[in-house]
């Protein structure tokens, strides 16, 4: 039996936020894409949508932090960036299945290196 202790410190303990991989985004799109208008009753919408806000909120950090230091971004996002599904989900289809792996931030920001280059 755990110690009332016990249980408090893996209550208050952070645990760390894991990455979404470039295959699941796909699947779980590919399975709402299938469902129709039924799909916006599905928790998966804000899931993929968090997932999404938050990488481009780190892409965005990371940005500012290699200006901050003195080095050259690598990429230059403008403060909104509109993105199209289809667009998205092609740029992640044509990512290799073997590379799918990847965290969705990191096929994001090779995207946006695509999309907004920082100037030489």
């Amino acid at each position: 039996m755990l110690k009332p202790m016990t249980i408090l410190s893996i209550l208050v303990l952070p645990t760390a936020a894991v990455a979404m991989p470039v295959s699941t985004f796909l699947a779980k799109a590919d399975a709402l894409m299938k469902k129709g208008p039924m799909a916006v009753f599905s928790g998966d919408i804000g899931l993929l949508k968090g997932e999404m806000t938050t990488s481009f909120a780190q892409l965005r950090a990371e940005q500012v932090a290699a200006r901050k230091a003195g080095r050259k971004p690598e990429l230059c996002m403008p403060a909104k960036v509109g993105v199209r599904p289809n667009e998205l989900l092609g740029h992640l289809r044509a990512i290799p299945a073997a590379q799918r792996r990847m965290p969705l931030k990191d096929a994001l920001g090779t995207w946006m290196q695509k999309k907004y280059p920082c100037p030489s």
